[in-house]
C-alpha cells in the first residue's frame, strides 16, 4: 500500500519545480538562438554562420535542455495526477554512493543530568520520504523502530547496505510490533568515538583477536581472562566464568556453538560504552522511539503510589529489551508513524524466556526507583537491544 503525499509536501514538490522551470526558461533567455545574426552593412543584410564547432555546441546543450524539460514535465505531469517517481525511474549514478559516517564527538554537557518527564510531551513521527532517494514514490515505506529514518526495500537494495536476507527480514518485521533497526541504527559501534574505537583496536590487537572472524566459547572465555587480568591483575573466578560462558550463550543466538564477529563486535562496543560512559552520556543517545517504549513499560509496572517500581521489576524491563519474537507473533501490521517493540506486559513476551528471566533474577532486587532512575539504570540495555540479530548483547546484571 503507498503512502499519500501530504498538502505540505505537495506544495513543496510544485514550488521547488517552478524554481528549476524558472531557472531554466532564463537560461534559454541568456543562451540566445543558435545563429546570430551580423549587424546590417551598405551592400544590405548579411547573414554571419556560426563555425561547425558552435554548431555542436548548440545542438548539444540544445539537447540537454530538452532532456531536462521533458524531465520536469514529467515532474509536473506526476504531481497532477497525485503520483511518485517509481524507483525504476530514478537515476542512481549520484545515489549509488553511501555517505561517509563521521563518528561522534563527546560533548562538555554530556555528563549533566537529564529533566525527561515521565509524560509525554509530543508524538515521535516518522520521516515521509526515503531516506535515500529523497523522492516520494507510490512504495511501500519502512520505518526504523529507533530513528523517525523510512527506507524503500529497492532503495536499501541498490545501495547495497543490506544482504538479501537482511533484506527479507526487513520486509517481515518492519511494520510489525517487533520492528527493525535500519543500518545506522543496528550497528552500535557507531555510537563509539574515534578515541573509544581507538582503544577497543588496541583491545582487541593485544588479545590477538582476529577481525571478521567466529568466536568458540574457548575463544571467548580466553578473551574475557585477557581483558579481566589487564583491568583487575588477577585470573577470573569460578562464578566469573560462568557469567561469560552465559554471556556467551546468550550472544549465540542461533545456537550455532559460535558467535558472529558483529555480534561480538556489538557486544564489546557496549562494554566500552559502559566502562567509559557516565549514565547521563548514554541516556543522552536514546531516541525519542526508546524512550516512547521505556515510558510505556516503566507505567505498566509502576504501582506504588508514588510511580516507583522495584529493582527486580527493572531488570525484568531489561531482559524485555531484547525479547525476540517467531514469525507468527509478527503479523499485526501498525501506523509507520509509531513502531517500536511490544511491552513486556504484552501476552506474547511471556511463555519460552521465563527460564531465562529466572536464572538472570536470581537474587530479589527491593530496591524502590523512581522514573529517572530506572531510566539510567535502562538505558545501555536499551542500546544494546538496537541490533536486529538474534543476539542478547548485554545480559542484565542480577547484582546490581
Amino acid at each position: 500500500m503507498g503512502v499519500l503525499m501530504s498538502k505540505k509536501q505537495t506544495v513543496e514538490q510544485v514550488q521547488k519545480v517552478s524554481l528549476v522551470v524558472s531557472a531554466f526558461k532564463d537560461g534559454l533567455k541568456e543562451r540566445g538562438p543558435g545563429r546570430r545574426r551580423a549587424e546590417p552593412s551598405a551592400g544590405g543584410l548579411e547573414v554571419v554562420e556560426v563555425g561547425a564547432e558552435g554548431e555542436e555546441g548548440a545542438a548539444s546543450d540544445s539537447q540537454a535542455c530538452s532532456e531536462v524539460a521533458r524531465k520536469y514535465r514529467g515532474a509536473w505531469a506526476r504531481l497532477r495526477d497525485g503520483k511518485g517517481v517509481e524507483p525504476e525511474e530514478l537515476e542512481w549514478e549520484d545515489r549509488a554512493t553511501p555517505p561517509a559516517f563521521i563518528r561522534p564527538k563527546r560533548q562538555l554537557g554530556d555528563d549533566q543530568s537529564l529533566d525527561i518527564n515521565l509524560e509525554e510531551t509530543e508524538e515521535v513521527r516518522n520521516e515521509e520520504m526515503c531516506e535515500i532517494c529523497e523522492v516520494w514514490t507510490a512504495d511501500e515505506l519502512f520505518p526504523c523502530r529507533v530513528c523517525p529514518r523510512v527506507y524503500h526495500d529497492g532503495c536499501l537494495r541498490r545501495m547495497a547496505c543490506l544482504s538479501p536476507a537482511s533484506i527479507q527480514e526487513l520486509q517481515e518485521t518492519a511494520l510489525t510490533m517487533v520492528g527493525w533497526s535500519c543500518h545506522y541504527c543496528d550497528n552500535v559501534n557507531l555510537l563509539l568515538t574515534e578515541e573509544e574505537m581507538f582503544s577497543l583496536k588496541e583491545i582487541f590487537h593485544q588479545c590477538r583477536v582476529i577481525p571478521e572472524s567466529c568466536l568458540t566459547s574457548d575463544d571467548f572465555l580466553h578473551y574475557k581472562h585477557q581483558i579481566h587480568k589487564q583491568l583487575f591483575e588477577r585470573q577470573m573466578s569460578e562464578e566469573q566464568e560462568e557469567e561469560v560462558l552465559a554471556q556467551f550463550s546468550a550472544l549465540d543466538g542461533d545456537r550455532k556453538g559460535q558467535i558472529e564477529w558483529s555480534d561480538f563486535l556489538y557486544h564489546e562496543s557496549l562494554m566500552v560504552l559502559q566502562r567509559f560512559r557516565s549514565q547521563n552520556s548514554l541516556l543522552r543517545l536514546v531516541s525519542g522511539k526508546e524512550l516512547s517504549r521505556a515510558r510505556a513499560v516503566f507505567l505498566s509496572l509502576s504501582r506504588d503510589s508514588e510511580g516507583r517500581v522495584t529493582g527486580s521489576e527493572c531488570q525484568r524491563a531489561q531482559t524485555s529489551w531484547f525479547r525476540k519474537h517467531s514469525k507468527e507473533s509478527q503479523s499485526c501490521n501498525v501506523s509507520i508513524s509509531h513502531v517500536g517493540p511490544i511491552s513486556e506486559s504484552s501476552p506474547s513476551s511471556r511463555g519460552r524466556e521465563r527460564a531465562q528471566d529466572k536464572s538472570l533474577l536470581s537474587s530479589e532486587d527491593n530496591r524502590l526507583l523512581d522514573w529517572k532512575t530506572f531510566l539510567k539504570e535502562s538505558a545501555i540495555y536499551i542500546l544494546a537491544a538496537r541490533p536486529n540479530s538474534l543476539a542478547t548483547h548485554l545480559r542484565p546484571d542480577p547484582h546490581l
